[in-house]
């Protein structure tokens, strides 16, 4: 009878950790967008607009990057997860955070894979090339243009050179973890002839494979097949 009580007890446990970790698991999907898989592989999302050192509207679906940066360093100290995918549709948003975040996946030392789904524009385009090995889905877009800014500009020499070296540093971490040329990411850049109202190029699935952006056209089960093979070399 004691024995049947005990049991009963611990069946209890199990259910209420399992019913709070499902819980936590969903809390995190909500609030951050990422989850641990199995195979000790994390997944982190970046959705919507990159969200800088400014709020965007509640009604905007966005990327916060006080929440990426922890949870990448976090990712790096912990012995139990072996590697990171990254999942993106991102329109893009502030240059300074993009590019911390895209810094910061770049010098992680676990096998890093990211997959572009919807689109990865803009300021995305560094952060799907600064991991190990990219997808895209065939169906998938990265738009590269100028940087543009909001609110008021001064109309001086020096803002025009803050321009210049924003992009310049934006196209240099895009070539330097990427088989795309500079020379070929800055004629893209200041391309006319594509979009309407902007400078810039859309480039489609299999186009951004072409131009040397992304590795491979793939989906899920290709980036998660990917990132398995990476860990078992390096372990």
């Amino acid at each position: 009878m004691e024995l049947s009580e005990n049991k009963r007890i611990s069946d209890a446990d199990d259910a209420a950790s399992e019913e709070k970790q499902d819980k936590d698991q969903r809390e995190a999907i909500r609030e951050t967008g990422d989850i641990p898989l199995n195979r000790r592989i994390h997944l982190l999302s970046v959705i919507g607009e990159i969200e800088g050192h400014e709020c965007l509207p509640g009604n905007s679906k966005t990327t916060k990057y006080e929440h990426v940066l922890p949870k990448l360093a976090a990712i790096e100290d912990s012995p139990e997860i072996d590697g990171l995918l990254i999942l993106l549709n991102t329109v893009g948003g502030d240059v300074e955070a993009g590019l911390a975040i895209a810094e910061m996946i770049a010098s992680v030392s676990k096998p890093t894979v990211s997959l572009v789904l919807g689109g990865s524009h803009s300021i995305g385009v560094p952060i799907a090339v600064s991991t190990d090995y990219s997808f895209i889905v065939k169906t998938g877009t990265m738009v590269i243009h100028p940087v543009r800014m909001n609110g008021t500009v001064i109309g001086a020499p020096q803002t025009y050179d803050y321009f210049r070296q924003m992009q310049d540093r934006i196209l240099g971490f895009i070539a330097d973890h990427s088989n795309a040329r500079r020379e070929r990411l800055e004629e893209l850049m200041l391309d006319t002839g594509m979009l309407t109202k902007d400078l810039g190029t859309i480039l489609v699935g299999s186009d951004a494979v072409e131009e040397g952006l992304i590795n491979e056209v793939g989906g899920i089960s290709s980036a998660l097949a990917k990132l398995g093979e990476l860990i078992r070399m390096r372990e």
